[in-house]
């Protein structure tokens, strides 16, 4: 997985495109990490590119949730492909994780 970040007015954009799995997931943790002690706990999660999530994927994104919360932030995911979206649904994590179509659109009204 590629994963690459910019930090815009009110939050910070992570991008990963590839597989979000057992390999990839410790990555995604170590970077949303690395942009909280950065100072941007405001995160976007865009994953246009990302055309598979399994449960390890699932878990690092609710680590991630944990941590930009727990930084005084939040964690939005922006433009989910529809495999990421039915592993969202079947989990019931949609209503945990809500997802925008695009990563302006998630901290829009904020």
């Amino acid at each position: 997985m590629d994963l690459s970040y910019k930090v815009n007015d009110s939050y910070a954009e992570i991008s990963a495109a590839g597989r979000l799995n057992m390999v990839s997931a410790p990555k995604l943790r170590e970077m949303v990490a690395e942009v909280v002690a950065a100072g941007s706990a405001r995160i976007v999660l865009n994953l246009e590119e990302t055309a598979f999530m399994d449960s390890s994927g699932l878990g690092a994104l609710i680590g991630c949730l944990k941590a930009a919360r727990q930084a005084g932030g939040d964690l939005r995911i922006a433009a989910v492909q529809p495999q990421v979206q039915m592993v969202l649904g079947l989990t019931s994590m949609d209503k945990v994780l809500t997802s925008y179509p695009s990563a302006a659109e998630a901290f829009g009204n904020d």
